[in-house]
């Protein structure tokens, strides 16, 4: 087989996560603003059921506009299954802090191999019934428990992801990806996620790809809006490249499971 070339200029993968029939309509405007500066394809992490009230079968609208987002040369990944952490109290202090102070809904955190792969399969079913391709999965709060790295090496998925990397399936060969987020819900945390946005940018203007992980939250306060459009206008212009997680990594000379190449 022969590997696909090394891009040839430097990257920008825009991510909008947690889609789901309680969340896209915030994404409308922005992506309205995003097609205007042309094609800019765009990754969509859906979540199947979130939070077990949000189901995307039951928003037609919503299923319309992911099928029309795949005709333009979108991706659609899997992002968890229900987005909520369901499982019994944690015990430990360590997984403590992490599922209830970090986050509560790092669904795939306390997950064994046999749980996670009922998820991913129900996940999978979701996009097997729509017929939309799928390659990635992406673990809500990028949180995966060992038995969840253990499941996703039994699936025929390509990739999965955490803040800092992206990971090919099922050896999880590392491939630096850098990622701009924020923490949207008080203007403190806004104010600081500005800062620190634009401090990483320059940290990373060398780097050969740059993700835009966006949330729902991010596009109920103007300052994200525009901060985000910004900084996506603002990396075009400097010449980066704008493709799904799933096209970057085939430009990726030891991307394909077959190639040899360094660990």
């Amino acid at each position: 087989m022969t590997e696909p070339a090394s891009l040839a200029r430097p990257a920008v993968l825009l991510v909008l996560h947690d889609v789901a029939p309680c969340s896209w309509q915030f994404y409308r405007d922005f992506i309205a603003a995003v097609d205007a500066l042309g094609p800019v394809p765009v990754t969509w992490l859906v979540v199947p059921d979130f939070h077990k009230r949000h189901a995307l079968d039951r928003d037609p609208h919503l299923l319309n506009l992911l099928h029309q987002r795949l005709e333009l040369g979108d991706e659609l990944a899997l992002h968890g299954y229900y987005h909520c952490d369901d499982a019994p109290a944690p015990r430990h202090p360590v997984d403590g802090f992490m599922r209830r102070l970090y986050t509560h809904e790092g669904e795939f955190y306390p997950l064994t191999r046999q749980q996670a792969l009922a998820r991913l399969d129900a996940g999978i079913d979701v996009f097997e019934r729509y017929a939309w391709p799928l390659y990635g999965f992406v673990a809500p709060a990028w949180l995966m428990s060992d038995g969840t790295r253990q499941a996703l090496a039994q699936r025929p998925l390509q990739y999965t992801s955490d803040l800092h990397a992206l990971y090919r399936l099922p050896d999880f060969k590392r491939f630096a990806a850098p990622g701009l987020v924020w923490s949207a819900r008080s203007s403190l945390r806004r104010g600081a996620s500005w800062l620190v946005g634009r401090c990483h940018e320059w940290q990373w203007r060398q780097a050969p790809v740059i993700r835009l992980g966006l949330h729902p939250v991010d596009m109920q306060h103007a300052l994200a809006r525009t901060y985000w459009l910004t900084v996506l206008e603002r990396l075009l212009d400097e010449g980066r490249q704008p493709l799904t997680k799933h096209d970057w990594l085939a430009t990726q000379a030891c991307w394909s499971p077959s190639s040899r190449c360094e660990s």
